[in-house]
């Protein structure tokens, strides 16, 4: 299982696999389906592993099980990541 997670800056933070679940759920997974995803991450024998391979790994997962909720989660983890991206540059201070 693994137990760091490499950002894309390059920051590592322990592995927390409810982060999977929340996301998923929010997308309109089923908390057993968003479980499901969970488990499937961490069963990659890795000690550090990429946000981006994580990422996969959960689309992947979503479509196959519901094209809607791959679609809600790639809307919901765009408009995340360009709040955040005004956050930092200082619109939002």
């Amino acid at each position: 299982m693994p137990e760091i997670v490499v950002k894309k800056d390059g920051r590592k933070e322990a592995f927390i696999p409810e982060k999977i679940v929340v996301s998923a759920v929010k997308s309109g997974a089923t908390p057993e389906k968003a479980r499901e995803i969970a488990e499937k991450v961490k069963r990659i024998d890795k000690h550090e592993i990429e946000t981006k391979e994580i990422r996969e790994v959960v689309l992947s997962e979503l479509k196959k099980a519901n094209p809607v909720w791959h679609e809600r989660w790639l809307n919901y983890d765009k408009s995340v990541k360009r709040l955040y991206k005004h956050y930092r540059h200082g619109l939002y201070e």
